[in-house]
């Protein structure tokens, strides 16, 4: 049998986070575990992916893509389930909305201090990390996080918190700025403090660039 599993990426109370589900049935009763499900009978995978992310958070529209096949004939005691595992990006964690039946409820939790988790999930949440850090390096992906409109500050704590680690701010500007990856708005954010300029990216969708 073939499944779909999804990681699902936010940034929630300034810390990036990942939602879990509680299962309700089935040998890991009881345990957390990524939204997913079985692929359904001439169903393509994406497809299978977006419903069940669906169905588990009530997104219909979130940056998705595959990330690698988990096929151990171990993993699932009931039978040989091959999981795909697909991450999943959105800007407002609190878009989602409570998960289908089938699972006892939903949570956030942050990435480095999950429960244990059903399955080989955790090998999933490992290797989702990784891809959203490699690709915060060579893609625009960080669009799919931040919302419509951020200041620049945001922009680069988003930077350190997924790389965990600091950045040379003025360098890192510089280089942000030349390659024309944002576009300045002609509003600014008011506040206790002077006004904060107002950033979008040019362009909502993934795109190769050299960003680190």
């Amino acid at each position: 049998m073939v499944a779909v599993d999804t990681v699902l990426f936010a940034i929630k109370d300034d810390r990036l986070k990942t939602y879990l589900v509680e299962l309700r049935g089935g040998p890991a009763r009881g345990k957390w575990a990524f939204p997913g499900g079985l692929v359904r009978a001439g169903e393509m995978l994406d497809d299978a992916a977006r419903r069940e992310l669906r169905a588990s958070t009530g997104l219909g529209d979130a940056y998705l893509e595959q990330l690698f096949t988990f096929g151990d004939p171990s993993r699932d005691p009931r039978a040989h389930v091959v999981s795909v595992a697909y991450m999943a990006l959105i800007s407002d964690p609190a878009a989602v909305g409570r998960p289908s039946e089938k699972y006892v409820g939903g949570e956030w939790f942050e990435v480095n201090e999950l429960p244990p988790l059903a399955y080989d999930h955790a090998q999933m949440a490992a290797y989702a990390l990784k891809r959203l850090k490699s690709k915060l390096e060579y893609t625009n992906i960080a669009y799919a996080l931040l919302p419509k409109e951020f200041t620049f500050a945001e922009f680069e704590e988003l930077y350190a918190l997924i790389l965990g680690r600091p950045l040379d701010r003025r360098n890192f500007r510089r280089r942000v700025m030349a390659m024309g990856l944002l576009r300045l708005l002609p509003h600014t954010r008011r506040g206790p403090h002077r006004p904060a300029a107002l950033y979008s990216f040019a362009q909502q969708s993934l795109k190769f660039i050299q960003m680190l």
